[in-house]
């Protein structure tokens, strides 16, 4: 049985009028199709197909959650996914795909497999950016990032590092004067990365 088996529409069989299919993204499709963002998720996928006149019309609905890594901390960073795609199938002599919304399969294929356009749905609506909210960033990671940044004037890289670093400590001002006396919670991976620089 194939990674993806679960995906394969019989639309040969499939009589004329409406058809429902649900599927279910967790961290194994996303790991099955190689992808290294996404870290876990959490994601339901409604299919309406509907036959007629020889023509599948596909609307898929996808709605749920993924987790990736903030480029900012890189600690988890859990992401909303709510977005649709729509795509008419029908059956010709060879497989063609003239747009994104049209895709033509040989009369010899009994089944679509369609876990490829949800993976290209899902990925599309992730924002390309993946930051935590202001002050919501791993302190240990924003702390080691301020203290090893090399600071070079007018130099277009180093202040948008240093506006970023900023960014990630602004949000922490109010939590840390309202929590002076306790002792921020550590992070072991960070505290690994500390041992390297010669710290105790």
């Amino acid at each position: 049985m194939g990674k993806f088996s679960e995906f394969k529409l019989p639309l040969k069989s499939l009589a004329e009028g409406t058809h429902e299919f649900h599927y279910d993204l967790d961290k194994e499709f996303f790991k099955n199709m190689e992808s290294a963002d996404i870290r876990d998720a959490n994601v339901a996928v409604d299919l309406t197909v509907t036959y007629r006149n020889g023509v599948y019309d596909l609307a898929f609905a996808c709605d749920g959650t993924v987790t990736v890594a903030c480029d900012r901390c890189l600690d988890d960073l859990e992401l909303p996914i709510e977005t649709a795609y729509h795509v008419t199938v029908k059956y010709g002599d060879s497989y063609k795909e003239d747009s994104d919304e049209f895709i033509e399969i040989p009369e010899s294929d009994n089944y679509l497999n369609v876990a490829y356009m949800i993976y290209d749905t899902v990925s599309l609506a992730i924002p390309i950016k993946h930051v935590h909210p202001l002050g919501k960033c791993n302190r240990a990671m924003s702390s080691l990032l301020k203290k090893h940044r090399s600071h070079t004037p007018g130099d277009p890289d180093s202040e948008l590092e240093d506006e970023l670093i900023d960014e990630m400590e602004a949000g922490d001002i109010g939590e840390e004067t309202s929590s002076r006396d306790q002792e921020p919670p550590t992070d072991p991976r960070w505290d690994a990365l500390k041992n390297l620089g010669g710290e105790e």
